[in-house]
């Protein structure tokens, strides 16, 4: 049947689908646009059913707090290659789901993908544009930071072209605290903390730690009786080096923590909460 190039182009910027596609599925839907919706949907159903084994490492992680700045998302849409994460309407897809994820503030990921989006769920949404793309998509990671008004404010950090993205959560609220913030985004970046506090780090990562230093120092030939307080000293080291508030700063020329660098802003400021998820 005869299909319009104004048709053609309407189911295009409705779903993002390329134009062969798209003529081929009002053809196949003999010209009613819904149907031609649904056939592309069923499309991408089949498509994410074929590649739900691949790999998707690849993808852009998107930051976004609102304008208030009491409320912040983060999350990673993943696809199986560059090319496609770094194509601006992959990159626009998942700017829209922060989006929505930002205005709904879901507790998960699964709550996520429930939430509406143009008339379908997020869900659907994914399988629609993995028969468009052609590449497995997931929303792969998900996190948020909420604070109460005149709790503090929480400001986001994008790194490496979408390749991570950081929020971090601080007690005090103003602009004066926002580069500050900012900066403790861009050390999360670089130097993956695990916690804020050694206390909130998971008892069997400690236990991992110390029996890995206890296993080095028998190596080294060190004493029985001496195993325990070697792999307590090995631990302190970690927590130096893994929780957020006691890292090194890198910006600094001096010697000083994190939470030194902060407490020279304002005495009374430290980071509340933090978010980071990357590639991979």
């Amino acid at each position: 049947m005869q299909i319009k190039a104004a048709e053609v182009k309407k189911l295009r910027d409705q779903t993002g689908a390329g134009m062969m596609d798209c003529k081929k599925a009002l053809v196949e839907a003999e010209g009613d646009f819904d149907k031609a919706i649904e056939v592309l949907r069923k499309k991408g159903q089949k498509l994410s059913a074929k590649r739900a084994d691949r790999e998707a490492k690849e993808g852009a992680v998107i930051a976004k707090i609102s304008a208030n700045k009491n409320n912040g998302v983060v999350l990673r849409l993943s696809c199986e290659t560059d090319f496609v994460s770094k194509g601006d309407m992959f990159v626009e897809i998942a700017t829209g789901f922060a989006d929505i994820a930002l205005k709904n503030l879901p507790e998960t990921k699964e709550e996520l993908l429930e939430l509406d989006c143009g008339g379908m769920t997020i869900a659907k949404k994914i399988e629609e544009q993995t028969g468009v793309i052609g590449e497995k998509l997931e929303i792969a990671e998900y996190a948020k930071i909420t604070t109460a008004a005149g709790e503090g404010q929480v400001l986001p950090y994008i790194h490496m072209g979408n390749r991570a993205a950081v929020l971090v959560a601080v007690n005090l609220e103003g602009p004066e605290y926002e580069v500050p913030a900012k900066n403790v985004a861009m050390q999360v970046a670089a130097m993956h903390p695990i916690a804020l506090h050694k206390d909130e780090v998971d008892p069997s990562i400690v236990q991992k730690e110390i029996e890995i230093g206890k296993d080095i120092a028998r190596q080294e030939g060190k004493p029985e009786a001496m195993l325990e307080r070697i792999a307590e000293g090995k631990l302190n080291k970690f927590f130096k080096e893994r929780i957020l508030l006691n890292q090194m700063y890198v910006k600094s020329t001096s010697k000083e923590t994190v939470q030194q660098y902060l407490t020279s802003v304002h005495a009374d400021l430290t980071v509340t909460a933090f978010k980071h998820i990357k590639l991979g």
